[in-house]
């Protein structure tokens, strides 16, 4: 099974945030994605290039529908010709296995646009 294929699992407050060693693991299967700290929280992010206004927003209204689906939300901002999307883990303050889930299912939006 693809890694964008697996499902988010519920992460509450205190769930785990993931280890280093999890963290160079996971990073393989998204390896587009940077890891960027943000008020001392951790997060993945990516920009998406897109040829106008209108494909991104069409890549923006799916990311949307998976995240509705899988319940778990990202940091969006569309822009002409971009989209940078942001993840991580809020009730954690950081980043769990979901996170890097959902950027794998980011990804593979760009095979559906």
């Amino acid at each position: 099974m693809k890694f964008s294929e697996l499902k988010c699992a519920a992460c509450r407050i205190g769930g785990p945030k993931v280890t280093d060693e999890q963290h160079k693991i996971l990073m393989l299967e998204i390896p587009e994605w940077a890891s960027i700290l943000v008020h001392d929280v951790e997060q993945l992010q990516r920009v998406y290039k897109f040829k106008n206004f209108k494909l991104a927003l069409e890549f923006t209204n799916l990311l949307g529908e998976i995240s509705e689906t899988e319940d778990h939300h990202p940091a969006i901002c569309t822009e002409w010709g971009k989209v940078t999307v942001t993840w991580w883990t809020h009730t954690i303050k950081g980043l769990h296995r979901n996170d890097f889930i959902m950027a794998a299912k980011t990804d593979a939006l760009l095979n559906l646009n």
